[in-house]
C-alpha cells in the first residue's frame, strides 16, 4: 500500500469521526431545543395563574358604611365554607349579576382571645374560601376583594367572631 493511499484512509477515517460527532452534536442540540421550547408553557401558565392569584390576595383596607348583603359562618378554628353558606354564596351571586359594576367585599371576623397572628391569618383564609365559592359560581376574581381581617367588639356570641361578611361596593 502506498503513503497516497494510507492518506486517503486516514482522510475517510478522520472525515467519517468529525461527522459522527457533528451529527450528535446537533442531535444533542436539536433535543434541548424541543425540550426548552416544550417545557416552559405549563410553568409559565402556573406562574400567570398564581400571580393573579397573589395579586387578588392583596388585603384592601377599605372603609363602607353598607350594610351586609349575606354573611358566612365558621366552626371554630376552621376555615372551611359550611353548606349553610349556600344561599349566601347565591344571594351573592344574584346581586352582582343584577349589578355588574360593583365588586364583592369579603370581610373575614376574628374574636380577641387567643394569638391575634393567627386568628387574623384564620380570617383570612375564611374570607378566601367565600372567594373561592364565589368564583366556582362564576363570578371573576377582578372582581371580588378581600377585606383586612377585623377583631369582633362587642358582646355578641362566638358565631359571629367566626365569620366573612359579604358586600356589595362601588370599589375602584
Amino acid at each position: 500500500m502506498s503513503d497516497d493511499d494510507r492518506d486517503d484512509s486516514r482522510k475517510v477515517g478522520l472525515w467519517v469521526v468529525f461527522s459522527s460527532v457533528a451529527v450528535l452534536l446537533l442531535g444533542v442540540l436539536g433535543f434541548a431545543v424541543v425540550r426548552t421550547m416544550k417545557g416552559p408553557a405549563a410553568p409559565v401558565a402556573q406562574t400567570a395563574v398564581a400571580a393573579a392569584t397573589e395579586a387578588a390576595d392583596v388585603l384592601v383596607d377599605y372603609t363602607t358604611t353598607t350594610a351586609a348583603l349575606a354573611t358566612a359562618y365558621f366552626e371554630s378554628g376552621s376555615a372551611a365554607l359550611q353548606p349553610d353558606a349556600e344561599p349566601a354564596m347565591a344571594e351573592t351571586v344574584k346581586a352582582l349579576a343584577a349589578d355588574p359594576g360593583k365588586r364583592v367585599l369579603l370581610s373575614g371576623y376574628h374574636d380577641a382571645s387567643g394569638d391575634p397572628v393567627q386568628n387574623a391569618e384564620l380570617a383570612k383564609q375564611r374570607a378566601k374560601a367565600v372567594r373561592a365559592a364565589l368564583l366556582a359560581a362564576g363570578i371573576p376574581l377582578n372582581q371580588v376583594l378581600l377585606r383586612k381581617p377585623e377583631s369582633t367588639t362587642g358582646t355578641g356570641t362566638e358565631r359571629e367572631a367566626r365569620r366573612v361578611e359579604i358586600r356589595l361596593v362601588d370599589a375602584p
